[in-house]
């Protein structure tokens, strides 16, 4: 079931005095026109963070050996214990776009919707959607989904284009999902799996002919 932007922020509030932290993976959809202004003032940083040579090598490292089971992290060498570091420093938020998400800005983005309840939004206290999402699927599937770490903006041909390849990424058979179910760590999903929302919302944009916008934030 889709998760309005208020619904999805009333889960789960920010944490307070600096003992952990919220976050949130938002895909919103929205007329071509919309797409372009969003584009305008959200690519440089999407660029930004994806080119980021410690990113580049980090991304580099996580397709060269993908991490085990998440039940068993923390119990192995040192170099395995750098390997989960630097797969958790690539998918959570990058530094230039959650500079740009503000409060002001993402509520504006989720206003210039023509139909909210098309989106996905997934907020969580002290874990990343992104990164529960990417150990899940893996490095193969994950390299088939656009833009960079769960933030992309795309028109609505660019959406209906890459519709395949999200499908193959996101995509699951009865066996492939329940594995990779068995390696998200979210707790209280708002009503809607990252397994299952960022699909829905991408279909749905297509038949709707709409671009999306994807952004992955701290929530302040």
């Amino acid at each position: 079931m889709p998760v309005t932007p208020a619904a999805a922020m009333s889960v789960a509030p920010p944490t307070v005095g600096g003992m952990g932290f919220t976050s949130a993976w938002s895909i919103s959809c929205h007329e071509d026109s919309v797409i372009a202004d969003l584009a305008q003032r959200t690519a440089a940083a999407v660029e930004a963070d994806r080119t980021c040579p410690r990113a580049r090598r980090r991304w580099a490292a996580w397709q060269r050996a993908p991490l085990p089971d998440h039940r068993t992290w923390w119990t192995g060498t040192p170099a395995e214990d750098e390997a989960i570091r630097s797969f958790q420093d690539l998918t959570r938020p990058g530094r230039h776009v959650d500079d740009l998400c503000t409060f002001p800005f993402v509520d504006e983005i989720w206003d210039r919707q023509p139909d909210q309840e098309l989106m996905f939004v997934s907020v969580h206290s002290k874990a990343y959607p992104v990164s529960a999402l990417f150990h899940a699927i893996g490095p193969e599937r994950a390299a088939l989904l656009p833009g960079w770490c769960g933030n992309f903006v795309l028109t609505a041909a660019e959406v209906r284009g890459a519709l395949p390849a999200v499908e193959r990424a996101l995509g699951f058979g009865p066996e492939e999902r329940a594995r990779a179910q068995r390696q998200i760590w979210l707790d209280s999903e708002p009503r809607e799996s990252v397994l299952d929302g960022p699909l829905r919302a991408w279909r749905a944009a297509a038949r709707a002919g709409l671009g999306l916008c994807g952004l992955a934030f701290h929530v302040e």
